[in-house]
């Protein structure tokens, strides 16, 4: 394991996750000597797939590095329980078996989320509180407090012989964010004060100017949109926005209505906030079932389903396949919450069955319904200002948020700025802040119960059959490997016919034929080979009729 003892070190950050993408966060800390550097990780995040992964739940950092490293990790600190940020550690802990660091709120919904999980290993956590200050190997970490859309929000004073470093995870700057400490700009100032060498920064709304509206402003919102329902009002944000649940419960109180709750996710965070205090002095939380009974202009729902989630709980009430809600003509759906990107077409289906039922749709064009749990460049000249990093590394963003946020810090005076990517390992030192190195980097999916590189889950081919089908083709041949029938053909999402009227099927048993009568007779006793000519045969005539590669398959059985 690294000395801690010797300023000559350098300090060097290493994103697996997080960085030219917005997700998958999992950043590393070394320190030590270049061959035998202690590792703090920074978060562990998944981030869910696209239409490019078909059939895959979720996405999570390829920890190959880790792996081999694992016996100088010294440990794993989560800033705060996003799904971004924490919602990989069930499925990547058990292969390291590090100490875990994390508030009281992240450690009870990943113990929440590993019950609701059969067969997920109960993963021991270290908890801190914001403002603590603790020695994790050679690294002096301490958790400031800041402000975002969930409680307990951690930036990371990082300390090493080499220098301060300042990991913000995601914040804004919030005075009045609705439940928990707001940011803590005196001890950010303090921190300026003893010398920020490098800070590395959120930078996801680097291309927006001005200042994030509070989480107070939407309360007063949530409240006046609400006084103007007639029927039921129904709202739909982030479960985890603990702050949002409170200001919608508040909203609910102040016009005389009950809150009922649909959505695991949405119970699940309701519940672990309620043990810490977070919701005191709200009303009673309702069942789904209350809905049944409860008159029509005294309910308002608490959904699950802002991203458009099929099985989510308000894309059922608005494809009416509920078990227990349905919404009338005349009710009001509330999205407090941001498309993510990705999601909109999900979202605006959600949104169109809404519309077919005559339900009003009240979303952020409409009111100040949400705001972001980001910082805008406002924000970001703010704490520049407070910390006065002599480095600056942006991460969390796209390509074009990790730009601006570059260009925006050197117009600050940052001198300098260093742009990486996942799997850059990059020196923080002041004076010679640089990538100085590559490492294994890469993406793991959870397919099942598996988690693995996508090419060893089959999803290639996978994706390959959404777009051009599968030929499943059995052969049955002699010793010296003539045809004893037709060839058996499956044709898997294949056009039935060519443009003249022909079977499909007849097309490709012709060829196969053809191809294997071809076959010299010496060399017809192959199998192997018997199977690969069936294979391009078959291939080539569906590119021909078709114009597209089909996946193939041929299984020869030799009698």
């Amino acid at each position: 394991m690294a000395s801690a003892n010797n300023n000559d070190y350098d300090i060097v950050f290493l994103p697996l996750g997080g960085v030219g993408e917005i997700g998958m966060n999992l950043g590393l800390y070394g320190y030590g000597p270049e061959e035998d550097r202690s590792w703090l990780i920074v978060d562990c995040g998944v981030s869910f797939a696209g239409p490019d992964l078909p059939g895959i739940d979720i996405v999570v950092p390829d920890i190959k590095f880790l792996e081999e490293e694992v016996d100088n990790v010294v440990g794993m600190v989560i800033t705060h329980a996003h799904e971004d940020h924490y919602g990989g550690i069930l499925h990547l802990w058990p292969f390291l078996k590090v100490p875990v660091y994390a508030t009281a709120f992240t450690a009870g919904l990943l113990a929440a989320k590993a019950e609701s999980e059969p067969g997920e290993e109960d993963v021991p956590v270290t908890i801190v509180k914001q403002g603590e200050r603790h020695k994790i190997g050679p690294f002096d970490v301490e958790f400031v407090a800041m402000s975002h859309s969930i409680p307990e929000p951690c930036a990371l004073a990082i300390r090493t012989p080499a220098g301060l470093v300042l990991h913000t995870g995601d914040w804004k700057i919030d005075r009045t964010p609705g439940v928990g400490h707001p940011i803590d700009l005196d001890r950010l100032a303090e921190l300026g004060r003893e010398g920020v060498m490098a800070l590395v920064c959120d930078s996801t709304n680097a291309v927006r100017d001005g200042v994030s509206p509070s989480e107070a402003d939407v309360a007063e919102t949530l409240k006046d949109v609400m006084s103007k329902a007639r029927h039921r009002v129904a709202v739909t944000t982030f479960a985890s926005n603990v702050a949002r649940i409170r200001a919608i419960a508040e909203a609910a109180a102040a016009n005389d209505r009950d809150v009922v709750v649909v959505g695991r996710s949405m119970h699940r965070v309701i519940e672990v906030a309620s043990e810490l205090g977070y919701l005191e002095g709200l009303r009673t939380f309702h069942e789904e079932e209350a809905f049944g009974y409860l008159p029509r202009e005294k309910a308002v729902l608490l959904c699950t389903g802002s991203q458009g989630e099929n099985r989510a709980a308000l894309a059922r009430i608005a494809a009416g396949d509920h078990r227990h809600i349905a919404l009338s003509k005349g009710d009001m759906v509330i999205f407090s919450s941001r498309t993510i990107p990705g999601n909109e077409k999900a979202v605006g289906e959600v949104m169109n069955n809404l519309a077919d039922s005559d339900v009003e749709i009240i979303t952020d064009k409409d009111a100040l319904v949400h705001v972001s749990g980001h910082p805008r460049r406002g924000e970001l000249e703010q704490l520049y200002k407070l910390v006065g990093p002599k480095v600056v590394l942006p991460v969390h963003g796209e390509p074009l948020h990790l730009a601006a946020h570059a260009a925006f810090a050197r117009e600050l005076g940052v001198r300098e700025v260093v742009r990486g990517k996942n799997g850059n390992i990059v020196r923080l030192n002041a004076g010679r802040a640089a990538v100085i190195d590559e490492a294994p980097s890469g993406i793991l999916v959870k397919d099942g119960g598996i988690l693995d590189d996508p090419e060893v889950t089959g999803v290639k081919e996978r994706r390959k059959l959404s777009f051009a089908g599968a030929a499943v083709i059995a052969l049955i041949v002699n010793r010296a490997g003539e045809l004893l029938s037709d060839p058996e053909i499956a044709l898997l999402g294949l056009p039935d016919t060519d443009d003249e009227g022909e079977p499909m099927e007849d097309l490709v048993s012709k060829a196969i034929v053809g191809a294997v009568k071809s076959i010299p007779k010496a060399r017809r006793k192959n199998k192997d080979l018997v199977a690969e000519a069936a294979r391009r045969a078959a291939r080539s005539e569906i590119l021909d009729v078709w114009g597209k590669k089909t996946l193939c398959k041929v299984m020869v059985t030799q009698l």
